[in-house]
């Protein structure tokens, strides 16, 4: 029996006569061969989500059953690439045909051609297990990547040798027969084995003081950064993939506007990469599945992404994820399952709809490799949401709340202020943060547990402070009041806030925020103690040396160490003189 096309709704595809065809096999759809994978079977009939327009095919053409999972290619070349969702090349693409790509084309997602210069760490006669590494090519200046044993292979090595090989000459043969290559596919909804999950117990430095102070994510961690239209959680996501602490990063643009993905093409390779110098294109990946591209491959985008992060954590690499946003992707997914027909759950949502971001969360972690267990691998993810009219009990920020280990929750009163980043620091949290109190005091300072309590309860106090001061105003407060909301408030401008923008303060070091938390915090002690004594609150208020700590932030390493001496001094000496502490 012939197989043939009996119904088309959109991006999904009724088809008939498909021979022994298994959920998610690809296959490829009338004369122009689109890309499809079944994600339904009912008796006679597969149901097919397709990754390419749909338009132009007709009821009664033929499909190709290809016998493949929906796989990616992972190997040398990775890194400084730009992928669709279903890891085609876009450069290559545009190079061939343009700016409008023609449906159904075919290319590698990696370069055939190039030699890579293989060195091997093991030997003739070695035996080898999957994961093992058989041997690392230098893929960038900075990043030797690993070549691994892929899953179910195993044997003892008759044949390895070092040289320049392509990614589909293989470098060792083994007793049975078995040709490795440089490259290895693996299918994208399928998470790649790990020989032992382990406890989060490590701080990711995002180089934002709000986020790494009071709500810091672990590395193998992931958080959640839900906030409406304007509250910029794509800038505050860039600024992260810019500066997090990471060896790879890889950000997925899934359904996001062009505009915004062009700029990351545009401005990424020439920024410098904090920890190198080099270009920051140099540890990155950009999977782009803008708005406009075809809704199913947006579903598939985030696996694609995953799937790679899980091969460098399989080297023992720390990789960080920015999916912008799950929002689109959840939207893709409502999409897919109203043409199935399925009943809808909350909003018209799938009711499947947690258990797949459940899923995709889970794939987040720290973990022992499987081959090696004396390294250790890390996936930290970060999931924009986008809910509508900033709805955070919305269906996807929920769910989203409910995986997550930490919420950063973004304001739009704070944007339209122009602080960045806009975290409201009253709705956000940090579940991990228990797990990094002695990562904390061993590595930044052991009274770090203490200053980030402060500041909580001093955030805390200003929140109650401005309710009353809505109600009876300003002047109607006493001294106290008046002093503790002036010390909040240079908290959160002198601290809290930060530019994304300014070379010195878009990134901060752990060591820098502990030097100027301290001298905040020893601020703030100060005129609330001076208070207390009786001092004067215009003296408090007219204190000269406040400009100076909101423009300490601006200032770079060498010269915050001295300022900070420098201020501390001026403290004491105003306060000593005009107030006789």
């Amino acid at each position: 029996m012939t197989s043939r096309i009996v119904k088309i709704s959109g991006p999904t595809v009724h088809a008939s006569g498909l021979s022994s065809c298994f959920m998610h096999e690809v296959v490829k759809l009338g004369p122009k061969k689109l890309l499809g994978e079944i994600i339904m079977i009912e008796g006679p009939l597969a149901i097919i989500q397709v990754y390419e327009d749909t338009m132009g095919l007709k009821i009664g053409e033929g499909l190709e059953q290809t016998g493949e999972l929906l796989s990616v290619e992972l190997g040398p070349g990775l890194i400084g690439s730009i992928f669709d969702g279903i890891q085609r090349p876009l450069p290559e693409l545009a190079e061939r045909w343009g700016s409008f790509i023609e449906r159904g084309v075919e290319v590698y997602s990696l370069n055939r051609k190039k030699k890579w210069h293989f060195i091997p760490s093991v030997k003739k006669g070695d035996k080898v297990t999957p994961g093992m590494v058989l041997g690392t090519v230098q893929e960038t200046k900075k990043i030797k990547i690993k070549i691994l044993v892929p899953k179910n292979i195993e044997g003892v090595v008759q044949d390895i040798s070092e040289g320049e090989f392509t990614i589909t000459e293989p470098v060792a043969k083994l007793d049975n027969g078995k040709a490795l290559p440089l490259i290895q596919r693996c299918n994208i909804r399928q998470p790649r084995f790990a020989a032992e999950r382990l406890p989060v117990d490590t701080p990711m430095l995002t180089g934002q003081r709000i986020l790494d102070t009071l709500f810091p994510v672990g590395e193998g961690g992931s958080a959640v950064i839900p906030g409406g239209f304007g509250t910029g959680k794509t800038v505050l996501e860039h600024t992260i993939a810019k500066y997090a602490d990471a060896d790879i990063i890889i950000y997925i643009g899934c359904g996001e506007r062009g505009n915004e993905m062009a700029d990351i093409l545009h401005h990424f390779p020439l920024l410098k990469d904090p920890y190198t110098g080099r270009s920051l294109m140099e540890r990155t990946i950009l999977i782009a599945n803008t708005s406009n591209m075809p809704v199913a491959a947006r579903e598939a985008s985030i696996y694609t992404g995953m799937t790679i992060a899980e091969y460098f954590r399989d080297m023992g690499f720390r990789v960080a994820i920015m999916a912008d946003s799950t929002s689109r992707w959840a939207e893709a997914l409502r999409e897919i399952s109203s043409r199935l027909e399925e009943m809808p759950g909350e909003e018209g949502y799938p009711t499947y709809l947690a258990s797949r971001l459940g899923a995709f969360y889970e794939r987040a972690g720290r973990a022992r490799c499987l081959g090696r267990p004396d390294e250790i691998g890390t996936i930290t993810i970060i999931g924009a949401v986008s809910p509508p009219g900033g709805d955070f009990s919305e269906p996807t920020t929920q769910a989203s709340m409910r995986m997550a280990s930490t919420f950063w929750a973004l304001d739009y009163d704070l944007a339209h202020q122009r602080h960045f980043p806009a975290i409201n620091w009253t709705g956000s949290y940090s579940l991990i943060y228990p797990n990094l109190v002695n990562w904390y005091a061993e590595n930044v300072d052991p009274n770090w547990p203490n200053m980030v309590s402060e500041v909580h309860a001093i955030l805390q106090r200003e929140e109650k402070l401005i309710e009353a001061v809505k109600i009876i105003g300003l002047d109607a407060m006493g001294d106290k009041e008046r002093v503790e909301l002036e010390g909040a408030r240079l908290i959160r401008e002198g601290y809290l806030r930060q530019s994304s923008y300014h070379p010195t303060d878009a990134f901060c070091s752990f060591h820098r925020q502990e030097k100027m938390l301290s001298l905040f915090l020893y601020y703030y002690k100060t005129i609330t103690n001076v208070t207390k004594k009786g001092g004067s609150l215009d003296k408090i208020l007219q204190a000269p040396m406040k400009e100076s700590l909101l423009r300490a932030k601006e200032l770079d390493e060498e010269k915050l160490e001295k300022e900070i001496e420098r201020l501390r001094a001026e403290i004491i000496d105003y306060f000593d003189v005009f107030i006789g502490i």
